[in-house]
């Protein structure tokens, strides 16, 4: 899974060309937060994947009908329907799946990063992944056994 850490500078529109270029799965559903809301996401996403790729992302509240027919479908979903009954029905609300992936990695990191030099930081980031998928593989064998940080600290320290 491509993954990439980059500064504040940098915005999710700008980092997601490099990301999905790394790929070597095709790649049948799009699921993200609405700050990817754009047809410049959508235009990144169909140039790698094709026309066929189903791109879930929440239009805002203030979201107006454009060129985009896909965007347009699920503005009218949401208007008829309410944004609740738009994420279950389009399967939207698996996201939540991939954000408790991302609790489970912060928790295994903490608040913040360490180091602060970026390239250190980089590395630090590249470790901490690598500990959280050990992690989970951990729970996967000893399901009620739970690491906490605390837990993971005193291991580091033995």
């Amino acid at each position: 899974m491509p993954r990439k850490l980059t500064t504040e500078h940098v915005g999710d529109e700008a980092a997601l060309p490099d990301l999905i270029a790394e790929m070597d799965a095709d790649v049948s559903r799009f699921l993200a937060d609405g700050a990817y809301d754009g047809q410049g996401m959508v235009d990144c996403l169909e140039d790698r994947f094709g026309s066929g790729i189903e791109i879930l992302i929440p239009p805002p509240k203030t979201a107006v009908r454009g060129e985009n027919a896909r965007r347009n479908r699920h503005i009218a979903t949401i208007a008829v329907h309410g944004r609740m009954n738009w994420q279950t029905e389009t399967g939207y609300n698996q996201r939540s799946q991939v954000e408790a992936q991302i609790g489970r990695w912060k928790r295994v990191i903490g608040d913040c990063l360490q180091a602060r030099d970026f390239d250190r930081q980089i590395a630090e980031a590249k470790i901490a992944s690598k500990g959280a998928c050990c992690m989970d593989r951990s729970a996967e064998v000893l399901p009620a056994f739970s690491l906490t940080r605390a837990t993971v600290d005193a291991i580091q320290i033995q």
